[in-house]
């Protein structure tokens, strides 16, 4: 059974810090594409980062440079570092999985699975 469970979101202080972490069941997230994407109230499901099956990473030009996504491939895991949040990073955050080949990594129909999102709030 496929399944993916998000975890770490939180309430900060523009320019803290958070580690959204998401737990994967029923496959190899190593051998396929993993992406983090977010959304907000009223705003529509954007991507925020992706890697893919060849470690490639890939982010959305907001925020480049103070994200990071990798992977613990023992632990079966995706993380997404967050640094130097800002108030427009609030948003519900999904970590998705794509077990086919990635095209777009920002096309949220090319992902296969989804988890149940985790919430992120950044106070000014």
């Amino acid at each position: 059974q496929v399944q993916l469970v998000e975890s770490g979101g939180d309430s900060v202080q523009s320019g803290g810090s958070l580690t959204l972490s998401c737990a994967a069941s029923g496959f190899s997230i190593s051998t396929y594409a993993m992406g983090w994407f977010r959304q907000a109230p009223g705003k529509e499901r954007e991507a925020v980062a992706a890697i893919d099956d060849d470690g490639e990473t890939n982010y959305a030009d907001s925020v480049k440079g103070r994200f990071t996504i990798s992977q613990d491939n023992p632990k079966n895991a995706l993380y997404l570092q967050m640094n130097s949040l800002k108030p427009e990073d609030t948003a519900i955050y999904y970590c998705a999985a794509d077990l086919a080949e990635l095209s777009s990594w920002w096309d949220g129909a090319e992902y296969n699975y989804w988890g149940q999102g985790t919430q992120v709030t950044v106070s000014s």
